[in-house]
């Protein structure tokens, strides 16, 4: 239990905080799973649609500080790098 005033509203402010935070980053891992399944059905359309906003919601988490920036840019670098690999292979 807190000791103060201030001590109490702290607490407070953190669990809403903390579910704000859950509720984006379990956005992100679902946005990551739907990125994956296209990839992995082999649509380089749908793949890169849904690769820019994956990238726009893992820019956003980080620029609020819910995941860290370089959390965001490995993950991009990735996807990316398996959709390049995609359309080399659909070039093929």
């Amino acid at each position: 239990m807190a000791n103060t005033k201030s001590a109490a509203k702290s607490a407070r402010q953190s669990i809403v905080r903390h579910n704000r935070n859950a509720s984006v980053i379990s956005a992100i891992k679902s946005s990551q799973k739907k990125l994956n399944s296209v990839v992995a059905s082999g649509d380089a359309a749908g793949a890169k649609e849904q690769f820019e906003k994956f990238a726009s919601a893992l820019d956003k988490a980080a620029k609020r500080g819910i995941i860290h920036r370089n959390v965001a840019s490995r993950r991009k670098s990735r996807l990316n790098k398996a959709l390049a690999g995609m359309s080399k292979a659909a070039a093929a």
